[in-house]
């Protein structure tokens, strides 16, 4: 199946963060983390000529943007080129 946005949309998928753990050394489960924002890698962009972000670019994006896409194991989110609020440079 092949996935391609429109418009001023961005095809991405999500990067599952590590184990987090306490002071303690307890692994933390998911619904303790506080997590305000998703990284996610862009796979594709849409139909519009100008976009700020390319594919490959690794995104921050805020967690209830988009709608999220299941496709097999992966975990793909189609955001508005607005929702996204930083580009990761490594």
């Amino acid at each position: 199946m092949t996935i391609k946005p429109l418009g001023k949309r961005i095809l991405a998928q999500k990067v599952e963060p590590e184990e987090r753990k306490s002071a303690g050394g307890i692994v933390l489960p998911d619904n303790v983390k506080s997590e305000k924002v998703v990284r996610a890698k862009v796979l594709a962009v849409g139909t519009d000529e100008k976009f700020e972000v390319s594919v490959g670019d690794e995104i921050i994006v805020g967690s209830y943007s988009g709608t999220e896409i299941e496709r097999g194991d992966e975990k793909l989110i189609l955001v508005k080129e607005t929702d996204v609020l930083a580009i990761v440079e490594e």
